[in-house]
């Protein structure tokens, strides 16, 4: 059967290598049931189960517990469960596998502000002060405070393994509306205590958002003044369930949801959200903030030393998230940094064993100097999202990708791939667009107008097979107009790029793929991965990019897809090819180019150079000055007059020069 054009399809010649490791299969499932809760709490009853309620807020979905059954199996359960299945009110059911998650921490200024929190004069990635001689404050967090933005009225929740809130540093910020007990079902986050404090990851996170400021105790949060909640999922087994339940608390009231973990980064493994968790995502992103959309932060990983590559990661690499990097102090690439195209922004975090790590609070009610890892750098940018939204609530979760691609820079951030792309943005696979500048950040939120409606455009190449062979490097190109044909489609400028591929091969961790957009950015999908021994390949994965950010989406675009055999390969498999049937690019865009919002009416303003005119009126800015232009039409020839102006003389041949090129 031929695939639909939808996707872009990769196929291989069947190879033998590693085996999979074998899924582990929990007492709990997902069902689908058509008629409502009663339905669900009289099927629960029929078969011998517990209706644990509703998955989040997903409608007709509900959870199942069967007490009699094996807690944990290799092997799925069948016989009476089948019966439940055949049930013709259950549309759909599946039992839940364990999903390993891990958590993303290392193991192993003229205008000064000063705070009686002891461990301020040691965070030296926030400010410079007398004490503090070894500092970077490039992220401008003071700078933003200075302006009146604290967090206030903002709510945060950390998806982690619990929070201490009985923390004399969060008690005060503490919100239970904005918490919940997933592993134990109840309305409790708090982490479960051990000799080894290994619950302790949620509670630094949640420090670093939210800790209060002028306490006398620990350290200031970035967002001293907003609300902070947590949600225990992490200290359990991790299921499609557990993360679909976790990623949907109460989306109305929460605003952000911070989360610095994920799969294995073991260079190997090729993971991500399931089933559920994916229409948790969406439902957020559609649904949550009355409509707006929840906002996701996400650490993109730390496989760095074992060659891991973060678009193996379905979390970072999804468009609903936005993937936060680390840099050292002194610019450098982190030993635990994963490269990857999905990656937004960055912040500082650790380095070496022997360079400054982050301070936070700790288990206990203590405080630790010895936070790392990119799991650092996603609370950093929570907080900073969250004096965003004070300064202006009615931002969207697309809005605030645009204002971090917008106020990020390079700054010395060191790296060789750098480039420019075709948008006038430098970008890199280590560091997105750069260091995260939260004065910024709340100077262009307060002043931001809404991103227009998402279009999203789908476009397939040619679905002529072609081989790849080893050592060589098979292109595929396709011209696609962006779906000019279609308003509620069209793509004009871009944000993100995704490439859906399956592929089977001998050696997943063999192949490389890159993608060239029509202004000739290059973006790395894929790079080797040396520990990646997998034959399972790729079934519908979505690679996606953020390097074309703002690029003009019609042209030729460029796939390449390159093999590069490895020793460790089966040497009878060498000779072998993947089969390329075709390809698609999915991108999702306004049309109008953010952060050039155009007039559509008598009072717009613009920021834009050239304006496609109309008979009428508008109101146009230059400078400090407003001006009000009236558009006449006369005989299929467009003309400018000025109705009306503060000081008409004094820049009427200015206007001359900057409207020359709108009629």
């Amino acid at each position: 059967m031929r695939p639909s054009a939808a996707w872009l399809l990769l196929l291989a010649l069947p190879a033998c290598l590693a085996a999979p490791s074998r899924p582990v299969y929990t007492n709990h499932w997902a069902v689908q049931v058509l008629g409502g809760p009663g339905e669900a709490a009289r099927l629960a009853s029929a078969y011998g189960y517990v209706n644990l309620g509703q998955i989040g807020n997903l409608e007709n979905y509900y959870h199942f517990h069967h007490s009699r059954t094996i807690r944990r199996s290799t092997l799925s359960s069948r016989g009476r469960h089948n019966f439940l299945r055949m049930d013709p009110k259950v549309k759909w059911l599946q039992q839940q596998e364990v999903k390993r998650r891990v958590k993303r921490h290392v193991r192993g200024d003229p205008h000064l502000i000063h705070f009686n929190d002891p461990m301020w004069s040691k965070m030296w990635y926030m400010h410079c002060g007398d004490k503090n001689n070894h500092c970077r404050s490039e992220m401008n967090i003071p700078a933003a405070w200075q302006r009146g933005y604290t967090g206030k009225n903002v709510v945060v929740t950390i998806l982690d393994d619990g929070i201490e809130t009985s923390h004399p540093d969060l008690v005060q910020n503490y919100d239970p509306q904005a918490s919940y007990d997933v592993n134990d079902n109840d309305c409790d986050p708090s982490p479960r205590y051990d000799a080894s404090n290994e619950n302790k990851h949620g509670t630094r996170c949640a420090g670093q958002v939210a800790a209060k400021a002028n306490n006398s105790n620990c350290i200031v949060g970035i967002a001293y003044n907003a609300r902070i909640g947590g949600v225990r999922m992490l200290d359990g087994d991790v299921t499609d369930v557990v993360e679909a339940k976790s990623l949907g608390i109460r989306p109305d009231y929460i605003d952000i949801y911070s989360a610095s973990w994920g799969p294995d980064d073991d260079g190997k493994t090729v993971d991500g959200p399931g089933e559920l968790a994916k229409q948790a995502f969406e439902y957020g992103i559609k649904k949550g903030r009355k409509g707006l959309g929840s906002i996701f932060v996400w650490a993109s990983g730390n496989g760095g030393r074992e060659g891991d590559y973060c678009s193996c990661d379905g979390y970072t690499n999804s468009i609903y998230t936005i993937s936060i990097s680390s840099s050292t102090d002194s610019g450098l690439k982190p030993w635990y940094l994963e490269e990857c195209a999905s990656t937004l922004a960055t912040t500082y975090s650790s380095g070496a064993f022997y360079e400054q790590k982050i301070v936070t609070t700790d288990l206990r009610h203590g405080c630790t100097e010895g936070h790392t890892g990119t799991s650092v750098s996603a609370p950093i940018v929570t907080g900073i999202i969250a004096l965003a939204l004070e300064a202006n609530p009615s931002l969207t979760w697309r809005d605030v990708q645009h204002l971090i691609v917008k106020t990020s820079r390079p700054l010395h951030l060191k790296a060789n791939d750098w480039k420019t792309n075709g948008a006038g943005r430098k970008v890199s696979h280590l560091y997105g667009y750069g260091l995260v500048n939260a004065e910024a950040i709340v100077m262009e939120a307060k002043k931001w107008k809404k991103a227009p409606t998402q279009h999203v455009c789908i476009g397939s190449s040619d679905r002529t097979p072609r081989d790849i062979h080893a050592d060589q490097t098979v292109r595929t190109t396709t011209v696609t107009n962006a779906c000019a044909n279609h308003y509620d489609q069209r793509v004009v400028y871009l944000e993100h790029v995704i490439v859906r591929v399956s592929i089977e091969h001998p050696r997943r961790g063999d192949l490389q793929i890159n993608l060239t957009s029509p202004s000739g950015t290059e973006s790395q999908l894929l790079a080797r991965r040396v520990f990646d021994i997998s034959n399972e390949g790729f079934k519908n994965w979505e690679f996606m990019t953020v390097h074309c950010w703002g690029e003009k989406a019609e042209g030729e675009w460029t796939l390449k897809i390159h093999d590069t055999p490895t020793h460790m390969r089966n040497p009878e498999r060498r000779g072998e090819h993947t089969l390329l049937s075709f390809w698609i690019v999915t991108s999702t865009a306004s049309t109008p180019k953010p952060g050039d919002q155009l007039c559509s009416s008598a009072k717009g303003r613009t920021r834009s150079n050239r304006l496609s005119l109309q008979q009428g009126t508008i109101k146009l800015d230059i400078g400090q000055h407003f001006l009000t232009i009236r558009i006449v039409k006369h005989w299929n020839r467009l003309s400018w007059e000025v109705a009306e102006s503060p000081s008409l003389e004094a820049f009427k041949n200015r206007l001359d020069k900057y409207l020359s090129g709108m009629v």
